[in-house]
């Protein structure tokens, strides 16, 4: 079987594989539920190769993720469900029905009118969705305003949309100030626990200061998730620093001392501040 830009290729590939007899056990024996992580993963790896700005990597990883899709749309079809086609429609239905001021005749909108637009349609699409029997009418209402935050997202993003569905009830506070003196609380709280040694009743108070963190970046409009690969980046950058520097001085690693690491930490952060390239951004600034 050769390779294709036609969908339809992809398709008849998986097909292939999900044949009993003939097609391959680990792919059979695959279920809806077995293959999220790998979606979830999927779509981390897309996030890093954007970060890097690899070209090359982000196809690879974007045709990783249309696999998943396929995948989870063919046992989908084989349980009589719905199919890749319908998976298509149906968001090809839900681009235009969202885009009327593209498709239809809201033309000329501003774009705060675009999200207001965006955010009523999506409220209507939801109530209709609740509305389709009586017992998702009720579930809808007895579960409360957070029901349908998904419980799947990484934490910090999940802390962000809980924080802005309570938000839009009033539920939030008017100045990031605030949201730094609720930070400096919990590390308070953190300290005084640090004294019992009660290991869960730290784990309950550096979560709360995670969600204190992430409604930090949230009022000031930073994605948290993106802050902390940004982070997670610079630490990888500086301590690759440290371990080069040893390395050309003949210190193993784990001979090293805790001072020469340090000094070594604060030449990469002083390198960083005046090589653009080094700190992994672009001359101009990117």
């Amino acid at each position: 079987m050769q390779p294709s830009s036609d969908i339809k290729r992809l398709l008849d590939i998986m097909a292939a594989l999900r044949t009993p007899e003939s097609g391959c056990g680990w792919d059979i024996a695959q279920t809806f539920e077995t293959i999220v992580p790998y979606t979830i993963e999927e779509a981390y790896e897309i996030a890093d190769a954007v970060a890097r700005g690899d070209m090359a990597d982000l196809r690879d990883e974007l045709g990783d993720l249309l696999l998943q899709v396929v995948f989870q749309a063919r046992i989908a079809e084989e349980k009589g469900a719905f199919d890749f086609g319908g998976v298509v429609e149906a968001i090809t239905q839900k681009m235009i029905r969202r885009h009327p001021h593209v498709f239809g005749d809201a033309r000329d909108l501003a774009p705060g009118e675009v999200e207001a637009l965006w955010a009523r349609i999506k409220a209507e699409e939801k109530s209709a969705k609740a509305s389709a029997s009586d017992s998702a009418r009720h579930e809808a209402t007895s579960a409360g305003l957070l029901h349908d935050v998904i419980l799947a997202l990484p934490g910090l993003s999940r802390a962000v949309k809980l924080q802005n569905k309570a938000s839009s009830v009033g539920f939030d506070w008017n100045d990031i100030r605030a949201v730094l003196d609720k930070i400096r609380e919990e590390t308070d709280e953190i300290e005084d626990v640090l004294e019992g040694g009660d290991q869960n009743a730290l784990e309950d108070e550096i979560g709360d200061l995670l969600f204190a963190v992430a409604n930090l970046a949230r009022h000031a409009k930073i994605d948290p998730e993106s802050a902390v690969r940004r982070a997670n980046a610079k630490f990888e950058r500086r301590f690759g620093f440290i371990e080069r520097e040893l390395a050309s001085q003949g210190v193993a690693l784990g001979n090293a001392t805790l001072a020469e690491m340090d000094s070594l930490w604060n030449a990469a952060k002083a390198r960083e501040s005046v090589d653009p390239e080094f700190a992994g951004k672009s001359p101009a600034g990117g």
